[in-house]
């Protein structure tokens, strides 16, 4: 089943995406924190984690990795608010992310997402050691 993990401080847009994702027989998990989503991700497996840039304290390159570890294979697309510039979608584009603005059509992301769900997600301790670390 196709399932989109949606971390967002946004409660409206999150909903706009999630009411239009369960018309197409997606599922949705959503997330207001960072540390929330990480959880979620521990718990089931996504296809797609669409995340506020606004939440990431991290450095990209720490963040890309933590994603690696806890959710590998899982494509993780960035959401930019048009108000935090330029320098902010390169910073995260640089590290391999895909980027989005305020709109975006999330059946296209989810399309280019799809591919077949990993029978289990794994909880590696160095993931779970880092998700302790960032959320304390």
């Amino acid at each position: 089943m196709t399932r989109v993990l949606m971390i967002d401080e946004d409660w409206a847009l999150t909903e706009s995406v999630a009411l239009r994702c369960i018309a197409h027989g997606i599922a949705v998990r959503m997330a207001e924190t960072f540390c929330a989503g990480v959880r979620h991700l521990l718990e089931t497996p996504v296809s797609l984690v669409i995340l506020s840039s606004r939440l990431v304290r991290l450095p990209c390159a720490e963040l890309a990795q933590l994603l690696d570890t806890i959710a590998p294979g899982v494509p993780v697309v960035v959401r930019v608010e048009a108000s935090q510039g330029l320098d902010e979608q390169v910073r995260f584009e640089l590290h391999g992310f895909r980027v989005v603005g305020d709109s975006f059509d999330v059946l296209d992301l989810v399309a280019k997402a799809e591919r077949p769900a990993r029978a289990e997600l794994a909880t590696p301790a160095a993931g779970v050691a880092a998700l302790e670390a960032l959320c304390r």
